[in-house]
Parts: C-alpha cells; sequence; structure tokens
C-alpha cells in the first residue's frame, strides 16, 4: 500500500526545458513591454506576464500541479490574500 508520501512525480528533463525556454520568452517579453509606451498598461502588462510567470514555476518547478486539491486551494487563498493586502496598500498611497 502506496501513502501519498511515497509517491513521486518526475518531470521529464524535455518538459522542465520546455517551460524553461518559455520562462526566457515571458522575461524577453516583459523587457519588450517595457520599453514601449504604453502609459498605465505598461505597469499591468509587466505583472501580467510575472503572474504567469510565477504560476508556471510554482506549477512545475514546485510541483504544485501534483498536489491535492485542497493544497491547491490554500495557496490561491493566500496569494489572493496577499494580492489584496498589496492592493490597499497601493489605495493608501493613492488617497494621501
Amino acid at each position: 500500500m502506496t501513502t501519498h508520501s511515497d509517491e513521486h512525480h518526475i518531470i521529464s528533463y524535455r518538459k522542465l526545458t520546455g517551460i524553461w525556454l518559455i520562462l526566457l520568452v515571458l522575461t524577453a517579453l516583459t523587457v519588450a513591454i517595457t520599453r514601449i509606451d504604453l502609459g498605465g498598461f505598461k505597469v499591468a502588462g509587466a505583472l501580467t506576464i510575472a503572474c504567469i510567470k510565477a504560476g508556471l514555476v510554482i506549477a512545475f518547478f514546485m510541483h504544485m500541479k501534483y498536489e491535492n486539491r485542497l493544497l491547491q486551494i490554500l495557496l490561491f487563498v493566500a496569494v489572493v490574500t496577499l494580492a489584496i493586502f498589496i492592493g490597499f496598500t497601493f489605495f493608501d498611497v493613492l488617497y494621501r
């Protein structure tokens, strides 16, 4: 009988290399976006790409994709809570 702790999730080097290359492309895209005059959308675009990159790292390199649903939901709640607190901080600075 195997328990959850006995299970191993082996990801192929091909898949990890592919994810790494995607991260490099997204990094280059982030640099390209900062050089284009998009006004306020420049920050939004860079942050969107950063969130996608963070999601890829968490899902594949930290193996969150292979964890049970409860742990995934708890991580999501923690990240959303952090985003809300950061948002409240920006509102405080904005309305001073």
